[in-house]
């Protein structure tokens, strides 16, 4: 982003994405779709956030598979759902880990 990359920032969104799929329990060598579709059907995605999937499945697509240059506000998108995300899949749980007994 500080370097005005956004196609590059979104493709590595699109790429984390499918990360954490395969790393919650998603079969290895799934298209896109199938990987967004896993995480919201397992309940990492909000209630209301299936316009967010579809957005970010959209704009991983055409950074993907068209010679199409993303915005800033296209990257930025991403990146704040993909914070959300891993906020909600990684961050949060583990802070809700019992915390050891003080010495």
């Amino acid at each position: 982003m500080t370097v005005n990359s956004f196609t590059s920032a979104v493709l590595t969104c699109r790429k984390l994405l499918m990360h954490v799929a395969v790393e919650k329990g998603a079969q290895a060598g799934k298209t896109f779709l199938e990987y967004v579709e896993y995480l919201a059907q397992k309940g990492y995605v909000p209630p209301d956030g299936t316009g967010w999937v579809d957005y970010i499945r959209t704009k991983g697509n055409e950074a993907n598979h068209e010679i199409k240059v993303m915005s800033s506000a296209d990257a930025s998108d991403l990146i704040t759902f993909l914070e959300m995300l891993l906020k909600f899949v990684y961050e949060f749980p583990a802070k809700m880990q019992p915390r050891s007994a003080a010495p």
